[in-house]
């Protein structure tokens, strides 16, 4: 069995901000864009997810997003092991076909 599949994995954040006024739509943006730039990747509009090695790692990145949560809105953080997230369907387009998960990096940046 490859235990790495079960010790490395992806925090995956999903969110619901508000955008009805500029204000808003301001701060849903200083959000994506500090995920993006604290490593996430985004898997869908409101979903992104970044790679951590260790649960160590996802505690750490926890806080971090803590520290930076907008004041309206709801956020959910959840952790996915390296085996659960290859197990995951990806389908785009119409007709329907299916593509790979994002795989984890060839290197993982330790900070």
């Amino acid at each position: 069995m490859d235990t790495q599949k079960f010790k490395m994995g992806w925090l995956m954040v999903c969110f619901d901000l508000p955008v009805l006024t500029k204000s808003q739509r301001k701060t849903a943006t200083k959000f994506r864009k500090w995920l993006l730039d604290d490593g996430y990747q985004m898997i869908q509009w409101s979903v992104y997810a970044r790679p951590c090695v260790t649960f160590a790692r996802q505690e750490t990145h926890l806080r971090r997003l803590e520290a930076v949560v907008p004041d309206e809105g709801s956020i959910r953080a959840l952790f996915v092991t390296r085996a659960q997230w290859e197990r995951a369907y990806s389908i785009k387009g119409a007709p329907a076909k299916d593509h790979p998960p994002e795989k984890m990096p060839e290197q993982i940046l330790l900070w």
